[in-house]
């Protein structure tokens, strides 16, 4: 068998590119007993495509990433407003806006990449104090993690020592001397850099490519204002192969309900013992009660990188009010997550 040959008919046929086709495509020739063209009845299924993470030598790519929710929190979701309560919907917003640029430093399409991501910019806005946030310390760092060709993180030990880092910028001391957690969105962070790939490293048999009406399972984080470890169940779905000036793109639907569980491996920013200042410091027992949603994804298939998602879910979880209230406050949160190559 000869491997000039080999790679010259791939080219041809497909592009190849992960590791994974590569073997599939070397037993395929080896069973076939190696003769001519045998080996290169059917490679690839002709109505599946290959969508891996690509990098160029010296390439940079910059994402914009927004995170941004409205919670409402009705303290009496009874509806028994008397002239004696007339406690109303409380409303605010916030938001995260933060830009990300990725240089690939060492390259290996078949093996694991390695990628510095530099911070150039975080903002914040809240409706509602405060105004400082620990993730703005974020702007201007650098971390390096290792990427296979299917988009799956090896290595994001940096990132998870940055990321505790700027958690432990949400605490003071007050005068008691307790240790307090003001409001932060170190959490969209993770949302945004932890699963920035996930829709084409979730799937099952990279190798064999994914076929349009073909749908997969994963899960996502739940940024949230409060301090909750919760998980998203998603639902991937290739809805079609679109036609545009920058490739071919691959057009990846998603839908959201709550997940059961929460991997152990996803990072967890603060330890120790605190209280959360403000609202969601005096609420607690939170309980999540429903989650659903659905976003659109875009993944240039010629490039081999994500060019735009959008995420949108509504959650609603009731709290509890301690000090024997009898009150459980039911607060709705309608989030969105978009990210843009610039």
């Amino acid at each position: 068998m000869r491997l000039g040959i080999l790679y010259r008919t791939i080219e041809k046929g497909f592009k190849l590119k992960t590791t994974l086709t590569i073997l599939t495509i070397v037993i395929m020739s080896i069973s076939g007993g190696c003769e001519p063209g045998a080996w290169v009845k059917e490679p690839l299924n002709k109505n599946k495509e290959l969508l891996t993470v690509d990098w160029q030598d010296g390439r940079r790519l910059e994402y914009k990433f927004v995170s941004r929710r409205e919670i409402t929190i009705d303290w009496d979701p009874t509806g028994k407003r008397t002239k004696s309560n007339k406690s109303t919907p409380d409303k605010s917003t916030e938001s995260m806006e933060m830009v990300v640029a990725y240089t690939p430093i060492k390259i290996d399409p078949y093996g694991l990449t390695t990628i510095e991501a530099t911070c150039k910019s975080v903002k914040v806005a809240r409706s509602k104090g405060p105004w400082k946030d620990a993730v703005e310390h974020l702007a201007g760092k650098t971390f390096t993690f290792t990427v296979g060709p299917t988009g799956k993180i090896e290595d994001y030990s940096q990132l998870d020592e940055l990321l505790k880092e700027i958690g432990n910028k949400a605490f003071f001391t007050d005068a008691n001397g307790n240790r307090i957690k003001e409001p932060d969105m170190i959490c969209d962070v993770i949302a945004t850099q932890w699963f920035l790939w996930d829709s084409v490293s979730s799937l099952t048999n990279p190798s064999k490519g994914v076929a349009v009406g073909q749908s997969w399972k994963s899960k996502l984080s739940v940024p949230s204002p409060m301090v909750m470890r919760k998980a998203r169940e998603v639902t991937y779905k290739l809805d079609e192969i679109r036609q545009s000036e920058k490739g071919r793109l691959a057009v990846i639907s998603s839908s959201y309900q709550i997940a059961e569980t929460v991997p152990r491996s996803w990072p967890i920013p603060y330890s120790g013992s605190f209280q959360m200042k403000g609202t969601f410091g005096f609420l607690s027992g939170y309980k999540l009660l429903s989650l659903e949603g659905q976003g659109e994804e875009l993944f240039n298939i010629e490039a081999g990188r994500i060019e735009q998602y959008n995420q949108q879910y509504q959650m609603q979880l009731q709290a509890f009010i301690p000090m024997g209230i009898d009150v459980k406050p039911r607060i709705t949160i309608k989030q969105n997550l978009t990210m843009e190559l610039k």
